[in-house]
């Protein structure tokens, strides 16, 4: 039979971490690839969303095409003047006929399956007219686009 005893003198090796740089870098390339950056650069100011008390929180935003509405910034007023513009990505328009395009153009790159489900979301800034909401609206209709929400921020409830 064999003789087993304890060797006290014994110590616990230590961790090898020459792969450690690698793991690190291969955790921040799936980070960066998994993060999604803002698609458009705001070139509407839209600061200033009008107040609502009945809010309901966007279920999917993979869904949503954004339309923004309101004064171009001060760094594009040269470009679009001073009058409420319509931002539809990175394009910024006076004329509400381009909202058809891209919507449809947006509808395009939804799976069939869950077009349906598409919404499209004004963030239309307090101080803009009524008229070129109102046009953008009608320009949704044409495309038969019918399920459009409004950004608002929460106001106070009235008791």
């Amino acid at each position: 039979m064999g003789k087993f005893n304890k060797a006290g003198g014994r110590e616990m090796p230590e961790l090898n971490t020459s792969s450690l740089p690698d793991l690190v870098f291969a955790f921040l390339f799936f980070i960066m690839m998994v993060t999604s950056m803002r698609e458009v650069s705001p070139k509407i100011s839209y600061s200033n969303l009008p107040q609502a008390t009945e809010l309901d929180k966007l279920e999917e935003k993979s869904l949503v095409t954004f339309i923004y509405v309101g004064k171009p910034t001060e760094a594009y007023t040269h470009m679009y003047g001073t009058s409420s513009a319509i931002q539809l990505n990175d394009q910024v328009t006076n004329d509400a006929g381009h909202v058809y395009n891209y919507v449809k153009q947006a509808e395009a790159k939804i799976a069939a399956d869950k077009r349906h489900r598409m919404q499209v979301s004004i963030k239309g800034d307090r101080d803009t007219k009524l008229n070129i909401i109102a046009e953008v609206k009608e320009e949704l209709r044409r495309a038969n686009t019918l399920n459009v929400s409004y950004s608002a921020r929460q106001g106070k409830t009235q008791d």
